[in-house]
């Protein structure tokens, strides 16, 4: 059958809504990120334009022709074996989400995205076409599901009146004051051209979602949400990370086996608990800082960007400046730290870090007869009272940045230990606070809780344990963990388990 007719079926095929979506996903690679940052005019116009039009004119012969022209674009394409082109993230971001949106065209050549995931060097886990989906994109796709046609247009109008913001867009002209976003797909069309209009105008990123939550705070709840949702469930849903969909993130496992007892314990607890999150999980077993400087320059290949989040357990003996590897070398543990959130392809997505060591020799001992032999070794749019907002700071959009971002920002490090004391471990199964924090992690899947929230229970769990020091004082003792946090979002775990079976990827 002869190409544009199968291209023509093709779409004919996919609904209004879903054309909508699939260019919103598609477009993801113009947008800004810390990877690919594009001030070029003619691409925002490209990005920009179909949806107006779409919005303008009510029908999708724009959107259709944009979408004809990227099948062309991937039928010519040579897969060029090293370099990797901004051709080959398009084609990537189209697969996963022609898949998600179940709208795969049967003449696809699923070879050529092959041959790009090898130039990305992905693993068989990492060919899940989830991993290729922006979870950012995906979060504004429940909430623009989560809002009446109404709403957005309600949207529409408190950003129009923005005239700082919107001076001189031609787009924004071609819309015009009042829509009908009534029409199947309109609405989709008009959401969409917000968000990407806010993100070039750089008011809004994956991480900095206040200008478009003020939009949606001032909708009327009665007529702008979808039945079951609100305006504050619809806010809310914005102020976490993005990490939907599998995997949850990237886990690297670095533990010192050599003069540890129960290391092998804690790194089979560790990488249960993060493949049971959904994490693509990675273990370097006595590393040394040959092997931190190899792993840091393996982090900074291009694939990691599709990850939504980073998760790091390094488990060593230690002190209270630093810990010591394999080899018997040290490192600076404030090195550590800031070395690797400093890395371009996880900015603007959370990092964890648990660092499990001794900081020092100090205990919290407990004495007396009854201890002996005891071991187990508010809201901004909440405010109701004008008297109050008059007296707040008036912060205009004039002062506000979004585009320099400080390294260590969304970034969280937890502690086993506190400063200049010990890190308790057991002789058989290794250290007590990793044991606690996989348990505690496992038990809160699908409750909905955030990770400080887990952590804050950690802290309380093992702060109630009775430990015994391993010399021959046998001294009875109580470990206190605490973490510091430079997150600006909530880190909530899965709801549910994404097991391996669930892989769907591309042909080998």
């Amino acid at each position: 059958m002869d190409e544009v007719i199968q291209v023509t079926q093709w779409l004919s095929s996919i609904t209004p809504r879903k054309k909508a979506k699939l260019f919103f996903f598609t477009t993801h690679a113009d947008a800004p990120s810390p990877m690919v940052r594009s001030n070029d005019v003619d691409t925002h116009e490209e990005t920009q334009l179909p949806l107006a039009t779409t919005v303008a004119l009510h029908n999708f012969k724009n959107i259709d022709e944009f979408l004809k022209k990227k099948v062309n674009t991937f039928s010519c394409y040579n897969v060029i074996e090293n370099e990797i082109t901004k051709t080959d993230y398009e084609y990537l971001r189209f697969y996963s989400a022609c898949k998600y949106l179940d709208v795969v065209p049967p003449f696809l050549d699923l070879e050529k995205i092959s041959a790009i995931q090898n130039k990305f060097e992905m693993t068989d886990e990492e060919r899940d076409y989830r991993l290729l989906l922006d979870s950012a994109d995906l979060v504004l796709e429940k909430v623009c599901d989560s809002l009446k046609p109404a709403g957005v247009s309600q949207m529409w109008t408190a950003l129009r009146k923005d005239r700082n913001l919107i001076r001189g867009v031609k787009t924004i002209d071609i819309i015009g004051f009042f829509v009908d976003p009534n029409p199947t797909g309109i609405k989709e069309c008009l959401f969409f051209f917000i968000v990407r209009f806010l993100q070039k105008a750089d008011k809004i990123n994956r991480v900095n979602t206040n200008r478009l939550e003020r939009l949606i705070a001032q909708c009327d709840e009665s007529s702008s949400c979808e039945e079951g949702k609100t305006i504050d469930f619809i806010i809310d849903s914005l102020r976490f990370y993005p990490t939907e969909l599998y995997p949850f993130g990237f886990c690297l496992i670095m533990c010192v086996i050599e003069g540890r007892d129960g290391a092998m314990q804690e790194i089979e607890k560790t990488m249960e608990i993060s493949r049971h999150l959904g994490m693509i999980t990675h273990t370097e077993k006595n590393p040394t800082k040959e092997t931190i400087e190899l792993v840091k320059k393996e982090l900074m290949k291009p694939k990691y960007q599709f990850y939504s989040s980073f998760t790091c357990w390094f488990m060593s003996h230690g002190d209270s400046n630093s810990m010591v590897l394999a080899d018997g070398e040290t490192i600076e543990r404030e090195w550590f730290l800031t070395s690797f959130p400093d890395i371009s392809t996880f900015q603007l997505k959370p990092k964890v870090f648990f660092m499990v060591s001794c900081r020092g020799a100090n205990k919290f001992s407990l004495k007396g007869d009854e201890f002996e032999g005891q071991s187990a070794t508010c809201d901004y749019y909440d405010i109701g009272s004008a008297l109050i907002r008059n007296r707040m700071l008036d912060i205009t959009d004039s002062v506000r940045d979004i585009s320099y971002v400080q390294p260590m920002m969304d970034t969280l490090v937890a502690y086993s230990t506190i400063l200049d004391h010990l890190s308790g471990r057991a002789n058989t199964h290794g250290s007590i606070y990793v044991d606690r924090a996989c348990v505690l992690m496992s038990e809160n899947i699908s409750r909905g809780r955030s990770l400080t929230e887990i952590l804050e229970h950690l802290s309380q769990d093992l702060h109630e344990i009775l430990q015994e020091t391993m010399d021959e004082d046998r001294i009875v003792y109580k470990q206190a963990c605490h973490y510091d946090s430079f997150f600006r979002k909530t880190l909530k775990l899965p709801y549910t388990r994404h097991p391996k079976e669930d892989v769907h990827s591309a042909p080998q």
